[in-house]
């Protein structure tokens, strides 16, 4: 091997080292926990993150204060601007009773609100608050619209 093939492969090998320290130095992300590892073969103690899921709650204080809160979204349907009513009971963070207050225009609203008030309760009872998001709710998806925006109402609210 020549000496400059030696010279190149030193300062590769100082570089690579050089990137790897700026990468370790790298902050970690608002929701890591720092925590410390002892590699078993050297003996160096490394410092490590352990991120939480996000969105968990775990050992995290409610965000949302308990009680029923209602709110009317509104929504547009081929038969023009349309509303329908909201009521949620939170108890920590989570829906555990709805009721829906239809207010139709139309027989085709009084239809699709109805079916979305059958079946609405199916799919939010027992979920956290911040997870709702409804798209179609029993063939009804024009007043999940409504739903979701009288839902950000509420978590105003609730706060």
């Amino acid at each position: 091997m020549t000496s400059s093939t030696i010279r190149k492969n030193v300062f590769a090998g100082i570089a690579g080292l050089s990137l790897a320290g700026a990468a370790a130095g790298c902050a970690p992300s608002p929701q890591a926990t720092p925590t410390e590892t002892t590699v078993p073969t050297t003996g160096t103690t490394l410092a490590t993150t352990q991120s939480s899921p996000q969105g968990s709650t775990a050992g995290q204080a409610t965000i949302y204060k308990d009680g029923t809160y209602s709110a009317d979204g509104m929504y547009t349907s081929p038969n023009g601007q349309e509303t329908v009513g909201v009521e949620l009971t939170l108890s920590n963070d989570t829906v555990s009773a709805v009721n829906i207050t239809v207010h139709p225009s139309n027989p085709n609203t009084r239809k699709f609100q109805g079916e979305f008030k059958d079946g609405i309760a199916a799919q939010i009872v027992g979920k956290k608050l911040d997870e709702l998001n409804v798209s179609k709710v029993s063939g009804s998806s024009l007043t999940s619209g409504g739903f979701n925006q009288a839902v950000e109402e509420i978590k105003d609210q609730a706060k």
